[in-house]
């Protein structure tokens, strides 16, 4: 793996508990960085934060609910206590809440776009308050390839997706003039403990379909994040990588 200078960068990923979000903090433990990982329940979050320090890494954690704008508020507030600056911000947390349209509940809806959207919203507004003041920063924000194509049965989740594509770019104007760089990875088909649990036959249907002719993982996700965080990456703001395998080329 590249080899990144990120000693004492503080790196706040939310739904950071496991999968792709768990991924990408254990990827910038492992170059120096200090993750924060924040999740909806405390079991969870302090599972991670173990699984971390038992490899000897610094990390920390913190219960929040993203579409909860004054918590939310508070949990920042005590990252800036602890480690007194945030270099890297990853909207992770998300959510599915798959049905077809002429079925789906208008819960279904506003639960995933609540969480998905406007949960990076809130996250992204509070903490460019502090990246503002230090005029250096970087957000990440994990979309999906299903936001660029959409998919039928995830009307609700391509939409949020897709916001969060639009809300990169527009976001990446308005804080270009802080030094502050907003972009965003759409991963396509990721193998995940969701992923693991379908029969062997829909994932290779799944497989077949993409060029390289695989799954990613996690890992591949992570990377990518490594990248957009340094400063290999120092000109590159507003935009949209796919991570995909060659599925959505655009």
């Amino acid at each position: 793996m590249v080899k990144y200078d990120f000693e004492n960068m503080t790196v706040v990923i939310t739904g950071a508990a496991r999968g792709i979000g768990f991924a990408i903090a254990e990827a910038f433990a492992g170059q120096g960085a200090h993750p924060v990982i924040i999740d909806i329940n405390q079991q969870v979050v302090d599972e991670a934060m173990q699984k971390l320090q038992d490899k000897g890494y610094s990390v920390s954690g913190y219960v929040g609910d993203v579409t909860n704008s004054s918590q939310m508020d508070e949990v920042f507030s005590a990252i800036i206590e602890e480690r007194g600056k945030i270099d890297c911000l990853i909207n992770n947390a998300g959510i599915t809440r798959d049905n077809l349209l002429l079925r789906m509940r208008e819960e279904e809806w506003r639960m995933v776009l609540e969480i998905n959207l406007t949960g990076t919203f809130i996250c992204t507004q509070k903490v460019f308050k502090y990246m503002m003041k230090a005029r250096s920063g970087s957000i990440i924000n994990i979309a999906s390839v299903i936001g660029i194509m959409g998919n039928a049965g995830q009307a609700n989740y391509a939409a949020s997706k897709g916001g969060i594509i639009a809300f990169t770019k527009s976001c990446a104007k308005e804080f270009a003039s802080r030094n502050i760089r907003v972009n965003a990875v759409a991963p396509g088909f990721i193998e995940t403990e969701m992923t693991a649990k379908l029969p062997e036959s829909v994932v290779e249907g799944y497989a077949k379909a993409i060029p390289l002719q695989k799954m990613g993982k996690p890992e591949d996700v992570a990377k990518l994040c490594l990248f957009l965080a340094s400063e290999e990456s120092a000109y590159i703001t507003g935009q949209t990588i796919a991570i995909d395998g060659g599925l959505v080329m655009h």
